[in-house]
């Protein structure tokens, strides 16, 4: 394994995300050098999503730069089986 770590640090700074939707939990994976990125569970209108986030720090605060939403775990094999296909090509 690398030596980047998957953090859960929940004494961090609050997540920059606003309502409706509502933080479940989350793994921060990297943070540093004006970027975060994490993998958040959220609820909306009563339905749980999985959502992979990267804000950029600004001035004013955190500022979202990419979301990508996982609603159901069919859609994750689909996505997980996809990425393991290539992902041997990386170094």
């Amino acid at each position: 394994m690398s030596d980047e770590k998957i953090i859960n640090e929940h004494q961090e700074e609050k997540l920059p995300i606003a309502p409706p939707l509502k933080v479940l939990d989350y793994r921060t994976i990297s943070r540093g050098f004006g970027w975060w990125s994490a993998v958040v569970l959220v609820e909306s209108w009563g339905n749980k999503r999985l959502s992979m986030y990267l804000w950029q720090k600004s001035d004013n605060g955190w500022k979202r730069k990419q979301k990508y939403t996982i609603h159901s775990q069919e859609r994750w094999h689909l996505i997980s089986e996809a990425v393991e296909t290539l992902i041997g090509e990386l170094q």
